[in-house]
C-alpha cells in the first residue's frame, strides 16, 4: 500500500490596502528560489538572501507609497510573509519547532533564535552606525521583523553580536533568521506527525 503523500507546505497571500498592494507565495520545502520586487532595492536583496538561506521558495510583488517613505511597504511585506509562514505550517505537526543560527559576515556577527510557539514576540538588539543603507532606513529592519514575528506567531530573538559595517550587520541578521527558520520548520524524522508541545497544540 502506497504511503499518503506529504501535505504541501505552501501559502499564497494577497494584501491590498490604501498604502500597499502585495502578492506573495511561499513554499517551505523549496530550494531557495526567489523572485522579488518590492520597489526597495536593499529589501529585495535581503529577501533574496532570506529565501536562499532558508531554502524556501519565495515570490513577492509589492507596490507601495514609496513617494512618502519605505515604512509601509517594508512593514506590510513583513506582515504578509509572517501570515504566509503561519498558513504554510498549518497545525505545525512534525516540525522541529526551534531553530538557532549564528552567522558571520566579515567583521559582523549575527545571531537568531526562533520558537514556533504560537506566542508572537520579537527581541531585537542591533544598532547601526548610519541611518540608511542605500535609500533604505536602517530602523525599518526592526519594523520588518516585528511585523513578521507578530503575524507568524513566532518568538524571534535577533541580535547583532559584532559589526561596524551597516550592510554586513543587516545581511547577517537576515541570513541568521533564514538559517534559524530553516531549522525550525524542518520536519523532525523522530516525531513524524507529532505536535512538538506537551500541550498538544502550538497556539497562544
Amino acid at each position: 500500500m502506497d504511503a499518503a503523500p506529504a501535505p504541501t507546505r505552501r501559502a499564497e497571500i494577497a494584501r491590498d490596502t490604501s498604502e500597499t498592494r502585495i502578492h506573495l507565495t511561499l513554499d517551505l520545502d523549496g530550494t531557495g528560489r526567489s523572485d522579488i520586487s518590492t520597489g526597495i532595492g536593499f529589501l529585495d536583496h535581503m529577501l533574496t538572501a532570506l529565501a536562499r538561506h532558508s531554502l524556501c521558495d519565495l515570490t513577492v510583488r509589492a507596490e507601495g507609497d514609496l513617494h512618502i517613505d519605505f515604512h509601509h511597504t517594508t512593514e506590510d511585506v513583513g506582515i504578509v510573509l509572517g501570515q504566509a509562514i503561519r498558513r504554510a505550517l498549518a497545525d505545525k505537526r512534525g516540525i522541529r519547532r526551534y531553530g538557532h543560527a549564528v552567522v558571520p559576515m566579515d567583521e559582523a556577527l549575527a545571531e537568531c533564535a526562533i520558537d514556533i510557539s504560537g506566542r508572537p514576540f520579537l527581541a531585537w538588539s542591533a544598532t547601526f552606525a548610519r541611518d540608511k543603507i542605500g535609500e533604505m532606513d536602517t530602523e525599518l529592519f526592526e519594523e520588518f521583523f516585528r511585523a513578521l514575528a507578530m503575524n507568524s506567531a513566532m518568538t524571534v530573538h535577533l541580535m547583532a553580536r559584532a559589526g561596524t559595517n551597516a550592510h554586513h550587520i543587516a545581511e547577517g541578521l537576515f541570513k541568521a533568521f533564514a538559517r534559524a527558520l530553516r531549522a525550525a520548520v524542518e520536519p523532525d524524522p523522530r516525531t513524524p506527525g507529532a505536535i512538538p508541545s506537551t500541550k498538544g497544540m502550538l497556539e497562544a
